[in-house]
């Protein structure tokens, strides 16, 4: 994402896939690791998806390539089964994350915006995973409150991924960590926050960016100070945040 101090050929030289979130420095390394290990193991469905989306206006929300294979490996390799994704967009990391589940497996995909889930729905169905999907529309908050409240939900979930409103991260966090399971992890993404993490306050940025900043700033304090917690802070894709609970 170009900032304002970025020349027009610095702007045109960036990462040719839509919608990339990539923090290298090195277009051509990012190209390299998309085209040597991402692309070529990618499943079909989500590579549909992943081209689908990159028609839709808002696609720099999507997750990116290289981070949703991640997770797909990430989830087989802690046999997760029971999942929670807050924050979904059209569902390239839900598709990810479906996929890499067992036949019974379940996600609970929360998200304000039906009409964009739909757009990857037809993709998810032909996948033959789409009854693994609770799909929730509205503000995940109350949601979440009332399972709380509800008792039977404390430690049941393996894995829950967050992509949603960064304001609320802290929000999400307090309610999430007794939910998740002891040993079980969430994961948190854009906690590099386009690199603006480390920007000067008076360096040019997004006004979007700029905004969110200090929500992610914050965040990333609480989750290095909770005791409760492992964590693991990786560069993929525009940051993913990666906390597995301890007690």
């Amino acid at each position: 994402m170009a900032t304002n101090g970025e020349t027009k050929e610095n702007q045109n030289g960036r990462h040719q896939e839509v919608g990339h979130k990539s923090l290298l420095q090195s277009d051509a390394l990012y190209q390299y690791i998309l085209e040597t290990s991402v692309y070529p193991k990618e499943p079909e469905a989500m590579k549909e998806l992943r081209e689908v989306t990159a028609k839709h206006p808002w696609n720099i929300m999507s997750t990116s390539a290289d981070e949703g294979q991640f997770l797909n490996l990430l989830l087989k390799l802690i046999n997760a089964k029971n999942t929670m994704e807050i924050g979904v967009y059209t569902g390239y990391s839900l598709l990810a994350t479906a996929l890499a589940l067992p036949d019974d497996g379940k996600i609970l995909a929360m998200d304000i915006n039906r009409e964009n889930y739909e757009i990857g729905l037809p993709t998810i169905q032909k996948a033959g995973v789409a009854h693994k999907i609770d799909f929730k529309e509205g503000p995940a908050l109350p949601v979440l409150d009332q399972m709380i409240q509800d008792g039977r939900y404390h430690g049941t979930f393996d894995f829950i991924f967050v992509d949603a409103d960064k304001d609320n991260y802290l929000n999400y966090h307090k309610r999430l960590i007794d939910l998740v399971k002891v040993g079980g992890v969430i994961g948190y993404d854009n906690t590099l926050w386009n690199g603006s993490v480390v920007a000067p306050p008076d360096a040019p940025m997004r006004k979007y960016i700029r905004y969110y900043r200090e929500f992610v700033l914050e965040l990333n304090k609480a989750l290095a100070a909770d005791p409760r917690i492992e964590i693991c802070m990786l560069p993929v894709g525009d940051g993913i945040t990666l906390c597995r609970r301890i007690s």
